[in-house]
């Protein structure tokens, strides 16, 4: 993509996202070349507390997407998930403590959103969510740092892939977000 393509997109999303913080727009990975990544925060002072339960300490907090999307983050019982709430309103809950871990869990500080240009217009494809596991009872520090890949669809938006930790897992998420429209979620193969 072109420098100045490249800038017009930024001022697109900029527009676009509202106070989305844009750290990059990059990795044109799938095979037309039209993906592109932009990172939203899902900590820290860009996210606000929306709701509180006294008694069990859960919260929710609401950070800011693209495109008029909101994130969701959702934090209970030492573990951690996302909803998609889009900018008709309906909500999407991931439930990565059921598709991603089932142990305690932690999210990284960013979303990953890709994203393709639509009759002018930034259109987000997918999410990649970094989540951190703690797997080993004998060993509650240690994490295992899995890459949860949800499809963005007006149909459906659900988690589709779970990417496990490797040298390349960041392009394999990239490569597993481009293609996840067309994939089944994977709440609907989990076990009864």
């Amino acid at each position: 993509m072109g420098l100045i393509l490249k800038s017009l997109l930024i001022v697109a999303l900029v527009c676009v996202g509202g106070a989305v913080t844009l750290k990059a727009l990059a990795q044109h990975n799938n095979a037309s070349g039209t993906n592109a990544s932009v990172y939203t925060d899902i900590a820290g002072s860009k996210c606000r507390t929306i709701k509180v339960e006294r008694e069990s300490g859960a919260s929710v907090q609401s950070c800011p997407g693209i495109a008029g999307y909101k994130l969701e983050v959702e934090d209970d019982d030492a573990r951690m998930s996302i909803s998609v709430v889009a900018p008709n309103g309906r909500k999407s809950e991931l439930s990565y403590w059921n598709v991603i871990t089932h142990n305690f869990s932690s999210l990284g500080n960013k979303a990953e959103w890709r994203v393709q240009k639509v009759k002018g217009k930034v259109v987000p494809v997918a999410l990649i969510v970094r989540v951190n596991a703690s797997e080993d009872p004998s060993n509650p520090e240690k994490q295992t740092s899995y890459l949860a890949v949800a499809k963005v669809t007006e149909q459906k938006t659900c988690v589709t892939d779970k990417i496990a930790p490797s040298a390349g897992a960041n392009q394999s998420a990239r490569r597993a977000a481009d293609s996840a429209a067309g994939k089944p979620c994977l709440e609907d193969n989990l076990p009864e």
